[in-house]
């Protein structure tokens, strides 16, 4: 149970809805902030404005998964409020208190620093990454089918990195008959790609290998599908994009070949926005179970 916890919850979309009933149900006492338009009500939970809060009591601040924009701003889907987070407020709450956003960006980083609080990224985490790359995998099924005029089985799909969320990708879409291959760097992610029944190629290759390419899909943050690499893919090619913003693509010059490029970060929120949001819920609750046990520890 979180009883003796103050969390101020700020912004977020239907995910974070999920992680408010989570909360509310171990206890919690929670602070809303930009949930004004929000008609259901939770039991032990305050609407407020910011600067309503008694911030010198608080032992959590959770943010939408983007955290803030670079200007401060914090999404707020359930009101019209605008809601900037400063360092000037993180200086206001306790040395203890702790910042939960599911990543971050250089102005976050910079205030958190600046008034010296501890920032989690949550997506940093294996286990939400893990569980997060289901609905991201059934929303990719989805747009690959929404965008090209063939089936999945029996197309040549590229999917470019094998971490946690291009695992997954290439896995499934294998099991739904197509021909995968996926590009790696490293040596024992080639390794693994064959274990996996799958066909690797070296990311240095790639022109060589997009040349045949029905869909390609990225999960690299950075510039991988250069105007190079897309000038050798079929015209028809789908490239889906599924690094966080901007992608690793060059839109522009997709655009300008007529290749159909889609970005698309954040698929969990947009094609199962609950499921995402309880996986963020169960884990946050977890480690905020953790933090009062060690306290109590502490204290004793």
């Amino acid at each position: 149970m979180l009883t003796e916890l103050n969390i101020a919850v700020i912004g977020g979309d239907a995910r974070q809805l999920e992680v408010i009933r989570k909360l509310t149900e171990l206890d919690a006492k929670l602070f809303l902030v930009g949930f004004d338009q929000l008609d259901h009500g939770f039991a032990g939970a305050n609407k407020v404005k910011l600067d309503e809060i008694s911030l010198e009591q608080l032992d959590a601040i959770i943010l939408p998964v983007p955290g803030t924009d670079l200007n401060g701003n914090v999404e707020t889907v359930f009101s019209n409020e605008t809601v900037l987070l400063t360092d000037e407020v993180l200086l206001k709450t306790p040395e203890h208190c702790v910042i939960y956003s599911g990543i971050t960006n250089d102005y976050l980083s910079k205030i958190v620093d600046k008034a010296n609080r501890k920032l989690v990224q949550l997506f940093e985490r294996d286990d939400v990454a893990i569980y997060n790359s289901i609905p991201t995998v059934e929303g990719t099924i989805m747009m690959v089918i929404q965008h090209t005029d063939i089936t999945i089985h029996g197309s040549t799909i590229a999917v470019l990195g094998l971490g946690r969320v291009g695992m997954s990708v290439a896995r499934t879409f294998s099991a739904l008959g197509a021909k995968v291959k996926v590009g790696a760097r490293k040596t024992a992610d080639l390794a693994r790609i064959t274990e996996m029944g799958l066909k690797p190629f070296l990311l240095k290759d790639i022109e060589e290998e997009v040349t045949d390419l029905h869909v390609c899909i990225n999960t690299i943050p950075h510039m991988i599908l250069t105007a190079k690499v897309i000038s050798r893919m079929p015209a028809n090619t789908l490239i889906v994009d599924l690094a966080s913003k901007p992608g690793g693509t060059d839109f522009r010059y997709a655009e300008k070949r007529g290749v159909k490029a889609l970005l698309a970060p954040g698929l969990p929120g947009i094609v199962a926005p609950r499921t995402a949001g309880q996986i963020i819920a169960n884990v946050l609750s977890q480690i905020l179970v953790e933090v009062l046990d060690k306290r109590k520890e502490s204290s004793s």
